[in-house]
């Protein structure tokens, strides 16, 4: 009598889904020879793969709707894309257009060279930048002799900043940039969860600035060896992100079944593991990889775990929208010599942020075209994305026809909407993930992951699907040899 074949199911096709299906096929093949009889089901609710990876063409312009790239950083991206030989479509943004903009006073402004998100890595350029104030800048250096924090409690992204390097630098920098990030307030984001660098400077070098400044120190040191030449800290690819999306399907498609346009009914335990309702049939399987938003995930589990539905359910999601507008040559007077600028909430604007996505990397737009998106809603203006196309696309236009210098209209405008798809670390969300993990550990079989959990980059997602795929294979296997 043959062995009887395990199946586990992955519902949620984002990249985390995705990079879980594949890493569970590749620690398959490398245990072919064990006699592990497994078949891999991917379940996606819409009718395409890739979550929020969304890349449209449209005469010749590149528009991404949700990320436009990856750091390299976080090495899990970039060691994805060798694995699927597509690491030659990998683009670096253009040095030679680094800058990053401040909006303040009704201008654009650079950032002072060699900051580092939240503080200076270089003095000059600090000092004299006009953004901050002469008392500002005096607060800021304060940040060299004010010791550690001694606690090890999770505080807010406002009270750390504050507390380093004053209120000013959490305006004009925390705020937009930090807070920008995850579209939320820094007032309650976690320092922690979000930006573990900085408390983590704090510690061993007792001073924000002065480890900025040895990191990019070091930075340089590397970029000068012949023997390493890193890449820019951002990277794409040629066709946009959802060559990755399109990769990572192709390889997997001989050693999983994909299943789009099935929203999952309800999930329930069964016979010691899992029955999936779909809309015309029930899916058996032995283990289960949830890679949904917490929300959808905590419907799925209210009938059989009132614990684990109160935890998930107490992480939070913002809504936000994308506005690309897309002009021919000369219709754009800005020289746009940069990669964006972000905007200070004191300013009254309704736009969180803008990349000048044809100055960031190339391809983008056709020769001459320029190409700007526009970044909308968050925790502070959710209402905004509930607005019509059309009058987020007027919005952005008339916030910034004056500064940008907008000449003709775009000839390529787009939308896209994020309802409550925005996870928020606030304070204490690394514990409340502990706690998650604790609850999940007692269904055996159940596994959640994805950017609600530990980190919302496309490299924390795709690191989540590798660590929870030898997490799978272990459970499964050990299904094989029990008596």
């Amino acid at each position: 009598m043959g062995i009887a074949k395990k199946q586990i199911a992955i519902i949620g096709g984002g990249v985390t889904g995705l990079a879980t299906a594949y890493f569970l096929q590749e620690a398959l093949q490398a245990r072919k020879g064990e006699g592990l009889a497994v078949e891999l089901i991917l379940i996606e609710s819409e009718s395409r793969l890739g979550g929020k990876i969304v890349t449209l063409q449209q005469d010749g312009f590149v528009i991404e709707g949700g990320p436009d790239s990856f750091i390299t950083q976080k090495p899990w991206g970039m060691a994805l894309c060798r694995k699927l030989g597509i690491s030659d479509q990998v683009i670096e943004t253009d040095r030679t257009n680094s800058s990053i903009y401040l909006f303040s006073h009704g201008a654009l402004h650079p950032l002072p060279r060699g900051f580092g998100l939240i503080a200076p890595g270089q003095i000059t350029p600090f000092l004299t930048t006009p953004l901050i104030s002469t008392w500002g800048k005096i607060r800021m250096m304060l940040d060299c002799v004010i010791p550690p924090r001694k606690s090890s409690e999770d505080e807010s992204i406002a009270a750390f900043v504050r507390r380093r390097l004053g209120s000013e630098a959490v305006l004009l920098f925390a705020e937009p940039i930090l807070g920008g990030i995850y579209a939320g307030d820094v007032e309650r984001l976690s320092i922690r969860a979000t930006f573990p660098q900085f408390p983590l400077m704090e510690q061993t070098v007792g001073s924000l600035i002065r480890g900025l400044k040895e990191q990019q120190k070091h930075a340089k040191e590397k970029t000068t060896s012949p023997l390493s030449t890193p890449m820019t800290l951002f990277v794409t690819l040629q066709g946009g992100l959802q060559g990755l999306v399109d990769a990572i399907s192709e390889n997997i498609k001989m050693g999983v079944t994909v299943m789009m346009g099935q929203p999952v009914q309800s999930l329930r335990r069964k016979d010691g593991g899992y029955e999936i309702a779909l809309s015309d049939k029930r899916i058996q399987a032995d283990a289960i990889v949830i890679t949904t938003d917490t929300k959808r995930a905590a419907g799925w589990t209210k009938i059989w775990d009132a614990t684990l539905t109160r935890l998930l359910q107490q992480i939070e999601y913002v809504s936000t929208a994308t506005v690309s507008l897309g002009f021919l040559e000369g219709g754009v007077i800005h020289p746009m010599n940069g990669f964006g600028f972000v905007v200070p909430r004191r300013e009254g604007k309704r736009t969180l942020a803008a990349t000048f996505s044809s100055s960031k990397f190339s391809g983008r737009a056709p020769t001459g075209a320029r190409l700007i998106r526009a970044f909308l809603g968050g925790s502070h203006n959710e209402a905004l994305v509930e607005r019509a196309d059309q009058e987020l696309i007027e919005l952005v236009r008339e916030e910034w026809a004056t500064t940008l210098g907008f000449r003709s209209a775009p000839v390529v405008a787009h939308v896209t909407r994020w309802i409550k798809a925005n996870p928020q670390y606030h304070v204490g969300h690394l514990d409340l993930v502990a706690d998650i993990e604790q609850r999940v550990a007692i269904h055996p079989g159940l596994f959640l992951a994805g950017a609600a959990y530990r980190g919302v980059g496309i490299p924390d997602c795709i690191r989540q699907g590798e660590e929870t795929a030898q997490k799978v294979i272990q459970y499964v296997g050990g299904l094989f040899h029990k008596p």
